[in-house]
Formats: structure tokens, sequence, C-alpha cells
């Protein structure tokens, strides 16, 4: 049966399967739906695409700016849905991004989830980067801001930038050529517009680049020591895990109308207004984290010796008398933050507000007795094209270029980065502790499984065992690594075997490829009970909650077998349905897979929209009464594992032959009722909890291990010294009444002959 279903399945793919590829990237169609300036400042034109692989030319009237290019043009970037992500660059002719545009892509997360500007918002350190330094090997490439959730997808958008910038510079289409012709034109004089100030709430400002971040985890820290060549400094790494917050610093530009007064309040950005000189600018600072950009020094001293302002080879550092200190920032939205500064700049040093800028973060570590150690991060600052206003300065007449004026020419596409290591291989080099802490719980799983029989006989210690590692499940393995598996998985992994299949995509998350890699060996042995029964993150979530609610006392309600059989095909037809239209359009399907809970729960922590939350918590309300309700009925991941765990080879669940008939008890306290009244177990509706294995061997539970003990304690009171003594003892005379007769003593006479 099994096999006629899968048959029918690839049957259905093959038909299903389109005759014709489409191109990944399409540097024209994407141009024609954008306007220059929302992927380069200053920009009113793009000229006609060149070279292979393309790009366009960028125009501020007949003066050229820049260049745009495509990034799935020049790098892989498959994201989470098996789909390139596409994104518009702009890149000045001396190799600096100016500009990014999210055109097109498939992600899930993105569709329905996190929203855009937040995953945006983890790229603006690229911005205002120079990637020549990279490009010849004397920087390393700045790290991305990881979106929790969204691991893999901004991996992907930053790897791709960097490396389609890395291309395009090693093949010689961007150089000094390029910056001639643009100095030769007329110049353009910037400045900000007073007109542009509404309030903006946090996640805009934080997309669009008003505001910019830099986050470093201890992990981070301690790599970038080791990787300076300071060997007392890298045998002193920083405490704590490798994931947890070093420092999560923001930047903005408060001088800004739109910024201060959003960040500030209107109060605030109007006293701001009053106190700044002509041509001072201030500049909001927050942090939080284990790391403090104040330092103590600006107390001691009245310099704040972390943190520097770099402009054009210019630099300056703040003294508390530039200091203003906030409480917390006026943006709806706005996160709660450890440390927050308002910083006016000096008069000695002058910060032009409409070319970049940098904040140079310094991070000390201590080697010795009187010894540090130093490193610095940076955070590239550059205002948004819309809050400037540009005027044409009157020049001598310049040539005028062609209308499509001429990127550098080439048609010999750029080199392939061969000798770079893969993007895949570098994220599971920087996730090797949660890799470890997975493989032993994976470990530990297993162990639990194979000596099953040794566990369930000790029901304390299983119990709590099991709550154990659900916890650990839902905590660790869920609410902190995000590693979900979903249907989405099922249906990318699908499709992606339809269209292309790249092992570098499913390698790019290295838990969710682990934890398939287990689920998949486990159906072999045991079927869908390890993933549903124990590695679940939602599973867990609904187990756990349900043990409370026993615990308080809430009644529980057991579903009749017959509507309890008719049940459970929906979760069946959900996942056929999806399988189905993923056929048809996998972005629908994943869309429509928000039937799962698991985004919502696990992924976001509940952080999302009301009707999304109020769905996960009624299925979990619904929990609290029949124990894994979802699991039960609605689940289509299980029912996606339940169809190929039917080719199990071991049998490892123990049944009497009384299992059924006429014994029920297992069939009762079956906490997903999966035994049938006759006994069966059903392991398609099996999550292996072992709730019945430990019945199995309770000789104070189960009827026929009540037999096997009554008997023998029978025995073992038979064949006691005491009974032995009784059998061979004088015998006793029992009254019709039952009662024991003792013959009388003898009495003495003393003339009786001896």
């Amino acid at each position: 049966m099994a096999a006629a279903i899968m048959a029918v399945i690839i049957a259905l793919c093959v038909i299903a399967a389109p005759r014709t590829a489409h191109a990944a990237g399409d540097l024209a169609n994407y141009l024609s739906k954008v306007t220059p300036g929302e992927v380069f400042p200053e920009a009113d034109r793009f000229g006609a695409p060149q070279g292979e692989p393309p790009i366009a030319p960028v125009y501020r009237g007949e003066q050229l700016r820049g260049y745009v290019y495509l990034n799935s043009d020049f790098a892989n970037s498959v994201g989470y849905s098996g789909k390139p992500i596409h994104i518009l660059v702009g890149i000045d002719p001396k190799g600096v991004i100016t500009g990014l545009k999210l055109v097109d892509h498939k992600e899930p997360i993105v569709l329905i989830g996190i929203p855009e500007p937040r995953i945006v918002a983890a790229l603006n350190g690229l911005l205002g980067k120079d990637m020549t330094p990279i490009a010849q090997g004397a920087e390393h490439a700045p790290q991305a801001d990881i979106v929790s959730g969204a691991t893999v997808t901004v991996l992907v958008m930053h790897d791709s930038i960097v490396r389609g910038a890395m291309r395009l510079i090693r093949s010689g289409r961007i150089g000094a050529s390029g910056a001639t012709a643009a100095a030769a034109q007329p110049s353009v004089v910037k400045s900000i517009d007073p007109d542009k100030g509404e309030i903006r709430d946090w996640s805009t400002l934080l997309g669009d680049g008003s505001v910019r971040r830099l986050h470093l985890s201890i992990g981070d820290v301690n790599d970038a020591f080791e990787k300076s060549g300071n060997a007392a400094a890298a045998q002193n790494p920083e405490p704590g895990s490798a994931d947890d917050t070093f420092i999560d610093l923001y930047v903005a530009l408060a001088s800004v109308p739109t910024i201060g007064r959003s960040l500030l309040g209107d109060d605030g950005y109007q006293r701001l207004k009053a106190r700044l000189q002509p041509g001072q600018q201030a500049i909001i600072v927050a942090g939080d984290g284990a790391y403090s950009f104040k330092g103590s020094a600006y107390v001691r001293g009245g310099i704040f010796d972390r943190i520097e302002v770099l402009q054009e080879g210019a630099s300056t550092r703040f003294r508390d008398k530039n200091h203003m200190r906030l409480g917390s920032l006026e943006a709806a939205g706005a996160p709660a933050l450890r440390e927050i500064g308002l910083f006016v700049t000096p008069p000695e040093f002058t910060l032009d507000p409409t070319e970049p800028w940098q904040l140079q973060l310094l991070v000390q570590r201590t080697t010795g007795n009187r010894d540090k150690a130093f490193l610095t991060f940076d955070i590239n600052y550059i205002l948004p094209n819309t809050y400037l206003k540009r005027e044409t300065r009157a020049a001598a007449p310049a040539a005028k270029a062609p209308a499509a004026a001429p990127a550098p020419a080439t048609t010999t596409p750029a080199p392939a980065d061969e000798t770079e290591e893969p993007l895949w291989m570098r994220i599971w080099r920087t996730q090797t502790v949660n890799i470890g802490i997975t493989a032993f719980a994976l470990a530990v799983l297993t162990g639990i499984f194979f000596f099953q029989n040794v566990l369930v006989r000790r029901p304390q210690l299983y119990t709590w065992v099991r709550r154990a590692y659900l916890l650990f499940v839902l905590v660790w393995l869920g609410w902190y690594a995000n590693a979900q598996l979903s249907v989405v998985n099922v249906v990318t992994f699908t499709n992606s075997l339809l269209t292309g299949f790249h092992w570098e995509f499913f390698l790019a998350a290295p838990l969710i490829f682990i934890l398939w890699a287990a689920t998949a060996a486990g159906l072999l042995f045991w079927g869908r009970g390890p993933f549903c029964g124990w590695l679940c993150p939602f599973g867990a979530l609904q187990e756990l909650t349900n043990t409370v609610a026993k615990w308080l006392k809430v009644p529980q309600i057991t579903v009749p077998w017959g509507l309890h059989e008719r049940l459970w095909p929906i979760k069946y037809i959900i996942f056929l349905g999806l399988f189905g239209l993923s056929l048809y359009s996998v972005a629908l399907a994943e869309q429509v897979a928000e039937v799962e809970p698991f985004k919502t729960a696990i992924i976001l922590k509940f952080a999302r929209s009301w009707p999304f939350v109020l769905y996960a918590v009624a299925l979990l309300g619904i929990g609290l009464f029949i124990e894994r309700f979802f699991c039960r009925y609605l689940c289509p991941l299980g029912a996606a594992l339940a169809i190929p765990g039917r080719i199990r080879t071991f049998e490892w669940l123990r049944r009497w032959k009384e299992c059924g008939s006429p014994c029920q008890r297992c069939a009762k306290e079956c906490p997903v009722q999966s035994i049938h009244p006759e006994g069966h177990i059903n392991v398609n509706e099996c999550i292996y909890c072992m709730h019945c294995q430990e019945l199995y061997y309770d000789d104070h539970r189960c009827p026929h291990m009540i037999q096997v003990r009554l008997k023998r304690e029978k025995f073992e009171a038979m064949s006691s010294p005491s009974m032995r003594a009784a059998k061979t003892g004088p015998k006793t005379l029992i009254t019709h009444a039952g009662q024991p007769l003792t013959p009388p003593a003898e009495s003495h006479d003393p003339n009786r002959p001896s």
C-alpha cells in the first residue's frame, strides 16, 4: 500500500514538473520595477544592462554615478524556500556599496512572519562598505546581523551580495576610469531636506538604514581575537556561551529631522535643535549586552574611549560635555536598551551628514596584569536618499555622455570564487557548539530507544527523563535554536527534486539538516515516533502544558473511538492538499502551510499579529483537555512522516496475548489513542511515548503481569522455610467450625509406672 502511494506521488511529480527552466536573474525586468533612487543615491535613471553577467550603469542626468547588479547573477542566492533571492545592489565606481533593494523572493519566513524591513535591516552593515579591500583579501567581509528565525535567509542574502561585489571588482569592470568619468561631470550639492520631518516607527527606521546596527556574539569576538594572531588574547576568551550577545549596538544621526523626531520625540528634538551650533551634528548611540560601549574612562577622564567617529581620514572621540544620557527611545516598537547616549560632535570636527561615515567600536581584552589587546569593529553609516535634497552646481561645460553611457566594456564572465570557502561550511564552523549539543541530544535519545526496556521498568525515572527531554527540546532546540521541522521542508525538498537539487541549500541550516537526517533514520526503526513524540518542539509544548493541566485537575476528554477513527485522516487530507498545491505554486503552499502553528509558537515565540497568535493559543487550549489534539488530527508533517514510516523494519513495542482481549487498559491509557480496542497498535498514529511499555512491565497495573506476580508470590510462599515446617510438623485437628483443636495435655500420675 505504501509503495503504491509513493508511486502515485512520484508520477504526479513527473507530470507536474515544469518543462522549461526559469531564468535565475533578469536584471532588465527588475530594473523596470524600481526607481533609480531606491538602489543608488542621487540617481534618476538606469542605462541599458551590459556585459555578462549584466550590470547596468546608473546616472543623475548625464553624470555616471555608478552601477547596479543583481546578486543572483553573480552568486548562489538560493534561500530557505529553495528559490533564489533577488536583490538589486548599487555600487559606485570605487567599489563602495551604496544601496540595496530586495526585489523578489519566495522566502516563507518573510512572506508570512518576520517583516521584510527587519530582514533588509540585517544587511545595513554593507551600506557604505568599500568592497575593494575585501576583494583583494586585505579585509574580511563584515558579518551579517542575524535575525532570529531567518538565519539561513539572512546569511544567503549577505553572502550573495558580498560575493557578487567581489567578482565584479576582480573582473576589472569597476575601476578608476569610472571614477574619473564621474568627476568630469558637473557636481551635485547635497544637503539635508528640512521639509522631511515625519514620524516613523523603529522597524521602518531600521529597515531603511536610518538606524544602523552591529550585533556581536561572544563567539564572534572570540573568533576575531583568535584570528588577530595575539595568542595571549586568544587564550583568554570571553565567558559565556558562544551565542550569547556580547554587544548589540545601534547608531542613528539624530540631527536629521525625521530621525531625531522619531527617536527623541518632538520636545526632545526641539531641545536638541536649539543646542546645536552651525555645522554640528548629533548622533544617538545605544547598546545592550555584556559589553558597554561607554566603558569607564569617560567617568574618570571625561572621554568615551570605546567609540570613535571617522569620515574621510578625520576622526573624533566624544567627551562627557558632548554627551547626554537618554532613558529610552521614543520610536514605536523600539527595544529597551541598557545604554543610550546622545552625542554632539565637537566644534573642531566637521561631520558631513550627506556623505558616508563610520562609528568604530573598540573592544579590549586583558592579556596580563597591565597588558590589553584591542580590536575594532565598524558600523558604516550612509544617510538614506529620502532625507536629502540636491542642487546641481554650475560648472564648465563637459562632454555629453552617450544616452547609454558605457559601463567598462567586457563580455567575459567574472571568475568564480573557487578558492573561497562555501557559505554552508562557514555556517557549520560557526555553529560547532550547537551542532555538538544537538548530536549529544540525539545520542541520548538513541540510547533511550535502544534501552527502553530498562528505562520503562522504572516508571518514576522514565517519567522524569521524558519530561526533562521534552523541556530541553522545547526551550533549547525550539525557542533558542529555532530547529523546528515543518511540512514546508517536505514541500521544499520535493520542489528541489523537480527544479534542480542543491545540497548547499539544505546544508546551510545545520541543525535542520541534522534533525532531518536523524528523523529519516528513525523512520526505518521506529516510524514517525522519534520526531513526533520526542523531537518536535511544538509537540513538547503541547504535552508539557497538558501535564500541567492534569496536575491542576483539568478534566480530560476521551474522544469516542468511532469519532477518533474518523478524525485522524484529516491530517492526511491536509498534507495531500498542501502537496498538490505545491505542484502548482510553492509560494502559495507555503502560505497555506500556516495551518502549522510552529512558526508562531516556536520560531517567532508568539511575537506575531493577533490572528496567528489566537490560532496557536486556541490549539494549545484544546490540548489542555485533549492531549496532543493538533498532533492527532491536524498536523500535516506527522502525516508526511507516517507514510514512509510504514517501511520500518523492526517491531519494538511488546504486547501480551491478553492485550485487547480481554484487557483494554493500554488502549484506554494511550495518550493519543493509537491503540485499537482489539489491542493492535497503529504505528501511523503512535508517537512512541512508551507509556504502553511502562504498563507492559507493571505487575500492579497490567492484568497479565498481576497474574504473573501472584503466581510468583504463591510459589515463593510455598517454598519458604515456614511452609516446609508446617508440612512436616504435628497435624492439627480442625473442628466443624473451622477452628483448630489442640489436643489436651496429658496429666502427670505419680502412681503410673514409668
